[in-house]
């Protein structure tokens, strides 16, 4: 894997900390110390706006919009016009003039520059020295986001004067002249308010779907003056300071989106919800959030012997999974870049309830069940996917965020089946740990019914009649396009109808009216039972049975070989660098397929199998993915090749910390620190929650003194602690469950 680490920011347990300001750096370092609680989110850009390439960026949770040009395709099934999460408002605009000197690191003579984000509760600090020709200021600023009340922000300015004597401007505003990806602003002309020293500005989006009303007040011994414009409200104040004098300005902020079209004002409740925060405080809210982290770290901390770089990397991917999601409104979904870019469009892909959901299951159930009420809440939108594809059913969509296909590559949006299986699979996880049988009652069979229709009126039988499968798909190996009888898609089909059959059946014992009821809704017909059951039975898995290997997909066995070791480092990212085509032309990997299905239900297959298949594919594969380490790391791990497994796993935790891939400047790879909590837990830990109980076989990583993780388990929060000594787990709270520790039954 020809992929090097950039280490930038120094090591430290529960904060990411940069010393002194590299304007090379600058992007990658706004999606680093990127703030968010789910409901919004802000890349870490500097309040006072910079000269250097920056995104200064500012999103909330489904707030879109739709490409201004249609892509002009007219086949059918085709999507010809995007949607994408929109930036909006810059609520920490601030124009900063210092002895007639505008405030710009860029440019500005500057020193002791420290940024921080710590970890235990959301806080980001920076600070520096301006040195002006009349004289040095010392500058702070600080903000956070609350996780409580999440329409809230909070900024903080400071200023010292070391040796400054003079004038002093300073500009805070609400602005929404924001440029998506620096070219077009999406946002008409707004309307403000002013009441009780407060203002507010409320603008729709182009389209006029949604709205957003952001209220500001600020705190501050200077007095300021109202200034607005047609997208822009904010206060100015000018003062003067003198040696070793300190000031400051506390910025409150409510912002309030409306997803649905509406023609109410939100604006004035933006300010009266305004004007209550600035009355409780900066510091309050500040310990709120700590008592919020304290719970989170309490349940779901990961301990690291040995290691302070990878201790640092996987608190902060923990950290980023709880801003990005944390169970709020079961409208919102995870996007592969979360809040802190525009890479992706804010998209959500079948990664959702394949890596992130596990994070979710074992630490905030009731956050995992809002994830895929998400996927029932869209559920009338994959129906009309379906039918655009001359099917029945539901088909969900590849990328998403108000359930819509968002995707305009139809080699992707047309032949690729992940999200409906993955969430056949994840009701089928979500049970398994929850046991939730109102959940399956009021949403789970519907789901399950409508994906197995989908998915039976998509797949066929050969000419026989003696082999059912997909022909002409794209399995999540996106190197291979329009195959046939791709594994994993067959037998995450195969899974999709045997298990929408086992709940049916079961249901029918437990409340035959109440599943009636739901069958009705849908015009279940009882021979669509005989459907799934012949389609499973005759479903087709390519294998060689002699080397246990199955097949990718048919045909796959006699593609060209080509020695991934071989590709110099300078071809990547491929995409970038080969013509479209020749990278369909052989037999190498994008990311794991095979492999894929295996780690999903791990019950079904022996551990022979499980080697054949790693030691065939594991060469072939190129990690062109983020997500694909982590899931080799897994099985290495599994099959004891402990070196091989800390080597996938090297970067895993600081993906984005180390700038690996060469591309967080556009946003956190946020499904991948989701694989890095998997290739801890469910890697190095051994932890599978597939069975009917669940298993431990924890191994110890050579370069580690020991490690220790929790999860919360049918209410019950444990800590599995390993060192050189072995495996223990204890129980944190609850009554306790049974389990397998490497396989010998035990109970805490």
């Amino acid at each position: 894997m020809p992929k090097v680490a950039t280490e930038y920011y120094s090591h430290h347990e529960w904060n990411v900390r940069e010393e002194g300001f590299d304007i090379t750096r600058n992007q990658v370092s706004e999606s680093i110390f990127s703030l968010g609680n789910e409901y919004m989110g802000v890349r870490g850009y500097a309040e006072e706006g910079i000269s250097a390439p920056t995104l200064q960026g500012s999103y909330f949770n489904g707030i879109y919009e739709y490409a201004k040009e249609k892509e002009g395709f007219h086949y059918k099934g085709i999507v010809d016009r995007t949607h994408f999460m929109v930036n909006s408002v810059n609520w920490l605009k601030a124009k900063i003039v210092v002895g007639g000197e505008i405030l710009d690191t860029a440019k500005c003579k500057i020193s002791n520059y420290v940024r921080e984000l710590d970890f235990r509760n959301g806080l980001l600090t920076r600070e520096f020295i301006l040195e002006t020709n009349k004289g040095k200021v010392k500058l702070k600023f600080s903000r956070f986001i609350s996780m409580n009340k999440c329409e809230r922000g909070y900024s903080k300015i400071e200023l010292e004067s070391i040796d400054f004597d003079g004038d002093v401007e300073m500009e805070l505003s609400l602005d929404f002249n924001v440029l998506h990806w620096g070219k077009d602003c999406y946002w008409q002309k707004g309307v403000t308010e002013k009441k009780d020293g407060a203002v507010a500005i409320e603008c729709l989006t182009l389209s006029g779907a949604q709205r957003v009303a952001s209220a500001m007040k600020i705190v501050s011994p200077h007095k300021g003056k109202v200034f607005e414009s047609a997208q822009e409200i904010g206060e100015k104040f000018v003062f003067k300071m003198k040696k070793g004098e300190k000031t400051d300005f506390v910025r409150y902020v409510t912002n309030i989106a409306e997803k649905k079209t509406s023609r109410s004002l939100i604006m004035p409740t933006a300010l009266s919800a305004v004007i209550e925060q600035a009355k409780e405080g900066f510091e309050v809210a500040l310990e709120c959030n700590k008592t919020f982290y304290d719970k989170v770290w309490c349940e779901s901390d990961i301990e690291i012997k040995g290691d302070i770089k990878n201790q640092q990397g996987i608190r902060y991917c923990i950290f980023q999974l709880v801003q990005t999601y944390h169970g709020l409104d079961p409208h919102n979904n995870i996007g592969a870049k979360g809040l802190t870019g525009e890479a992706y469009s804010g998209h959500a892909f079948w990664d959702t309830e394949t890596y992130c959901l596990p994070f979710y299951l074992l630490g905030n159930l009731e956050a995992a069940k809002n994830l895929l009420l998400f996927r029932y809440n869209t559920l009338d939108q994959a129906r009309q996917r379906a039918k655009q594809l001359d099917c029945v059913g539901a088909c969900y969509p590849i990328a998403t965020l108000n359930g819509f296909e968002a995707c305009t590559l139809w080699q992707h949006a047309s032949l690729q089946f992940q999200p409906s299986t993955g969430v056949a699979y994840g009701v089928f996880h979500y049970m398994n740990i929850s046991n939730d049988t109102d959940f399956l009652f009021d949403y789970g069979v519907e789901m399950l019914v409508e994906v197995s229709r989908f998915l039976f009126s998509r797949g066929d039988f050969n000419a026989d009649r003696s082999k059912f499968g997909f022909y002409a798909v794209m399995g999540p190996d996106e190197f291979q396009m329009m195959v046939n009888h791709n594994a994993y898609t067959n037998y995450m089909a195969k899974r999709t109808f045997d298990y929408t059959l086992e709940v049916l059946a079961e249901l029918e014992k437990k409340d035959s009216k109440r599943l009636k009821t739901v069958l009705d809704k849908v015009k279940f017909d009882p021979k669509e039972k005989e459907n799934y059951l012949e389609a499973s039975k005759k479903t087709y898995i390519p294998e060689n049975k002699k080397t246990k290997v199955i097949e990718q997909h048919e045909g796959f066995f006699d593609l060209p070989h080509i020695d991934i070791q071989k590709i110099p480092p300078t071809d990547f990212p491929l995409y970038y660098n080969w013509s479209y085509d020749r990278i369909y032309r052989n037999d190498m990997i994008k990311q794991p397929d095979v492999l894929m299905f295996m780690l999903l239900y791990p019950d079904d297959f022996n551990i022979d199998v499980l080697r054949a298949n790693y030691e065939y594919y594991e060469p072939r594969t190129i990690h062109e993915s983020s997500l694909s380490p982590s899931v080799h790391s897994i099985f290495a791990a599994e099959l004891g090749k402990l070196k091989e497994a800390e080597k996938f796993f090297s970067f895993a935790t600081r993906m984005d910390l180390d700038d690996y891939n060469r591309n967080t400047n556009e946003g956190l790879h946020t499904t991948s620190i989701a694989a890095a909590w998997l290739n801890i837990v469910y890697g190095f830990g051994g932890l599978r929650t597939d069975g009917k109980m669940l298993k431990l076989n924890p191994v110890l990583p050579p370069s580690w003194s020991g490690y220790s993780f929790k999860f919360n388990y049918h209410g019950t929060v444990a800590k599995v602690t390993v060192d050189k000594s072995g495996a223990k787990i204890e129980k944190i709270s609850g009554n306790g469950f049974e389990f397998l520790l490497a396989g010998k039954k035990t109970k805490i």
